[in-house]
């Protein structure tokens, strides 16, 4: 780890202190930034990405208000048979 980034994990331990009042070590907060990544696996995979497309809020809005649900569920086995036989 870096000198910045290490000392960023400082900052953000010693705020996490200041907040909540509960000390936690860096190991503590790296599994939970671990865990939310996990989550939300898909904005991590695209944030090292080489290029990125921005796009604003009301083009997302936009984009998503077009979208209709068909009320058929699709299972991944359903596609794999559609795709693969």
């Amino acid at each position: 780890m870096d000198d910045e980034t290490k000392e960023r994990l400082e900052r953000l331990q010693a705020e996490i202190k200041l907040r909540t009042g509960n000390r936690v070590t860096q190991q503590e907060i790296l599994t939970r930034l671990v865990e939310d990544a996990i989550e939300s696996k898909a904005r991590l995979i695209d944030s090292f990405r080489d290029e990125r497309v921005p796009v604003s809020e009301s083009e997302r809005e936009a984009f998503h208000a077009g979208t209709i649900s068909s009320g058929v569920v699709t299972r991944e086995a359903d596609i794999d048979d559609i795709l693969y036989g």
